[in-house]
Formats: structure tokens, sequence, C-alpha cells
């Protein structure tokens, strides 16, 4: 960007974002991550909608809530007149209808963290309700989708990633159709990849049988970060599979030297990130404790 003497007005609006991940991913700690070369949703972290307000979601791990949650949801969708609550496919309930100037208070007034509906991250982990309450489940497929959520949220990927953990194959959370999903078997978890349940629909593929949580962190783990690594830009995982091949990408995680390179790098960027909707209303709140004004990029086409 030095070199095109670009500034944060100017530049390819399709090579910036791609630019700005890739310095982002390969030197996590230095690279200082430039806001204006991200799409309007990231910037803004809340979907825009057709009629120029903003659909706002907060993190369920897992898609597990409490009543707490709800009533915050229910008292702040009541305060800022949001005209819609829709329970979304990832088991999250997203809020249509705020306006751009009420995302901070929405965000100060839900005390939620953000459910990144709509960055080029991990989304949402899917799960079923599991051994603990379902008569055909063999694992607990809500503590191992939580932990998972918790180890990986917030990171970047070259595009959005959905995983899914199902208690038996049943698949309840309709794993087989997602990013990264989880099945879980009598004493032993499978782990499938690759799949799109969008318009380029694609099953996932059977990766590895193993028997705990932690190895199922752990293989996830090395597999998103060479994901990151390695795939284009704007590339969902069922591309990537298929243009660098299955057995090319088990290789490389089978190896456990390998494996153990790809978490070290990945725990090196989620140590360097902060969840955003605290960190923009602890930046713009004055001793008073009212908001001052937000300073938010105007709203683009890009």
């Amino acid at each position: 960007m030095n070199v095109l003497g670009w500034n944060t007005s100017d530049g390819c609006s399709k090579c910036k974002p791609a630019l700005n991940y890739y310095l982002g991913m390969i030197h996590p700690v230095e690279y200082e991550d430039e806001k204006e070369s991200r799409y309007v949703n990231e910037r803004l972290h809340a979907n825009i909608q057709k009629d120029g307000t903003f659909s706002v979601v907060p993190r369920m791990y897992g898609g597990v809530t409490n009543p707490e949650q709800l009533r915050k949801i229910a008292n702040v969708a009541d305060k800022y007149n949001v005209k819609l609550l829709k329970v979304t496919g990832g088991q999250r309930i997203d809020m249509f209808g705020v306006e751009k100037e009420d995302l901070p208070s929405v965000w100060a007034d839900l005390d939620m963290p953000s459910g990144y509906a709509y960055g080029k991250t991990l989304r949402t982990v899917k799960t079923c309700v599991g051994e603990n309450f379902c008569r055909f489940g063999t694992q607990d497929s809500i503590g191992l989708g939580i932990a998972l959520e918790k180890k990986f949220e917030r990171v970047g990927t070259p595009h959005k990633v959905k995983m899914a953990v199902s208690a038996c194959p049943r698949n309840c959370a309709e794993s087989g159709i997602k990013d990264l999903g989880v099945v879980g078997v009598d004493g032993a978890w499978e782990i499938y990849i690759g799949g799109n349940g969008g318009t380029h629909l694609r099953a996932a593929e059977l990766f590895c049988k193993v028997k705990t949580s932690d190895e199922v962190i752990e293989i996830t783990g090395a597999y998103i970060q060479h994901y990151r690594e390695t795939a284009n830009y704007l590339e969902r995982t069922s591309v990537w599979v298929e243009r660098v091949g299955f057995d090319t990408i088990k290789e490389v995680i089978d190896d456990k030297q390998k494996r153990m390179e790809l978490n070290r790098r990945l725990d090196e960027a989620l140590s360097v990130l902060q969840e955003p909707w605290k960190e923009i209303i602890e930046s713009n709140t004055i001793q008073t404790g009212l908001f001052q004004k937000v300073k938010i990029p105007a709203i683009s086409n890009k």
C-alpha cells in the first residue's frame, strides 16, 4: 500500500481486504489491522439490511442460553424497537432493525460477546442436546461444541466457517454439511471436513476418528490453521478441500510435528484477539458512563 500510494479512502476494493487478511494471518502479533480495508459488516460488527438498519447476533455458545440472557435480549428488543427476533439456523437469536447509531448502546445493554454473524471467522458451533438428555446420544455434544466455540471464536479465516457437533449418527446438528463436523459414536468421535450447506451443496468427508475431546480440538486447530495459511481469500473450505486435495490435507494434519506447529501458530493468532463489541464500548465511554458519538465509517456498497 505504501508503494502504490494508497490511503484509507482509495485502493482496490477487492485487493485491500485480501491483503489485510494475509498480512494479519502471517504476522498476527506485529500487524495492525486496517479497519478501512474491511467490508462494511466487518467494520460495523453487525449485518447491514436492505433498509439500512442492522441485525445484531449475540454469542450463545453451542446454541445454549439461559433466562438471564433471554431477559436481556427481550429488554433490549423493547428498548430499541427491534423489528424482528429470529432464531437462526445456527441456533442463535438475530435482532433485526437496529439503527447504526444505536449499535454500541445495544451491545452494552446486551452485555454479551459478539456472535460474529458478520465476519469471515468462526460463526457458530451448532449442537444437539447430547447424551445428558437424549436417549440416543452417545457423547456430550454440548460440552464439546462450547469448548470448540470458546477456543476458536474471533480468529480470522479466508471465509466464514461453520461447525457442528452431533452426539450420534442421527446427526441432529447437521454435522455432515459443515466446514467441520463432529459426530459422536460409542466411545469415539468422527471428524468430517469440507461440507457446505449453501448454494454449492457438498457433503463433508470423514477425516478421522478419535477417542477424546482434546484430540478433536487439536485436529480442528491444525485444520483451521492449515486452511488459513493455504486457502485463497474468500474460498470456502469445501472449495479448498477439492482444490488442494483431501489426501494432501490429511497428510499434513496426520503428521504430529506439523500438527503441533500449526496449532502453535494458531494459538499465537488467538492470543492477540479482543472481543470487538466490548472494545468499541470501552473506547467510546466517557466518565459519566454515557457514550460519545461513535465514529463509524460511512456505509458503502463494498
